[in-house]
């Protein structure tokens, strides 16, 4: 009989409905026993979001400061598993408050210990330097990661802008204006994640996880855009400068904070629509001189190694 743990944090349910598809070969599986919990912030996230409760959470997303979540039951934390499949989504480059708080906190250093882990990431498209910072956070449990799979929107990046703020602040997964497509990651996408389901359930009960990444990249599970990774980079470093400027000063005046928060806001349309089609420039023009970089970091980000 092998124990299964699926552990995870949705605030709009899309990445629920992703796993639910996913574990179902293992549901099915009569020598599987499979345990589902949703990580809870003790201050509930709300869903649509508030345009002003969607920039207050930028700072602290990016910064990875955490925030307390509800404990997990001890008839979870305590129990041993074969394997934890970890769903995660992406705020403002970084892993969600929630998962980023779960995994700096007490009930993450035991339950994850020694326990192999696959994560799962739900993201408009960037979410290859989040991973990265989960990846960091998982050697800190001491676990080892063994297979990561990213379901993400696959339509072109300026389309995808305006879609994910249609639902994200609508709350409804429609069609913007009857003419845009679906925001998301694609119905099609979150119907077939079972697949992965069925290569996960084969190295389980193989007992050996060491080839499970190698075939799940074959399938399709990490599908990445040379020109995202670029644009993450850059979105890294532009953050980092506006959430540590605006925590700090946070600190001393609530209003200023708001404030700066408002000029972000503007900042960030601006590199949006004008900063990163030249960022899309300048990787055209310069792919050829860095194909060789361009493959070798596809190949790395799709992979479970850490640098």
């Amino acid at each position: 009989m092998k124990s299964v743990l699926v552990l995870y944090y949705s605030q709009s349910g899309q990445l629920g409905d992703i796993l639910t598809n996913l574990v179902r070969p293992l549901q099915l599986e009569e020598n599987c026993s499979v345990t589902v919990h949703k990580i809870c912030p003790e201050e509930p996230y709300q869903f649509p979001w508030d345009k002003k409760d969607f920039l207050q959470v930028f700072p602290e997303s990016y910064l990875q400061i955490p925030k307390p979540n509800k404990p997990i039951p001890d008839s979870i934390k305590n129990k041993k598993y074969d394997l934890i499949i970890f769903g995660y989504t992406v705020w403002y480059l970084s892993p969600s408050i929630p998962i980023n708080s779960f995994l700096k906190g007490d009930d993450a250093k035991v339950l994850l210990k020694d326990t192999p882990i696959i994560t799962i990431n739900g993201s408009r498209n960037m979410w290859i330097l989040a991973q990265e910072k989960v990846k960091r956070l998982l050697v800190d449990c001491k676990t080892e990661l063994v297979g990561n799979i990213a379901f993400v929107d696959r339509h072109w990046n300026h389309i995808s802008v305006i879609t994910i703020v249609h639902w994200m602040m609508g709350g409804k997964k429609t069609k913007y204006l009857g003419v845009f497509p679906k925001p998301g990651v694609s119905d099609k996408d979150i119907k077939e994640a079972g697949k992965f389901g069925l290569i996960i359930k084969k190295y389980l009960f193989q007992e050996n996880f060491e080839p499970l990444q190698e075939e799940l990249v074959k399938d399709g599970a990490v599908r990445i855009k040379p020109f995202l990774i670029r644009s993450d980079k850059s979105g890294n470093h532009i953050f980092s400068k506006w959430s540590a400027q605006i925590y700090k000063i946070g600190l001393k005046s609530p209003k200023r904070r708001a404030k700066w928060l408002n000029f972000f806001e503007y900042y960030l349309q601006f590199a949006i629509w004008v900063f990163v089609p030249i960022v899309f420039i300048i990787f055209l023009l310069t792919y050829l001189p860095f194909y060789t970089r361009i493959k070798k970091d596809i190949k790395y980000y799709q992979s479970t190694r850490l640098r």
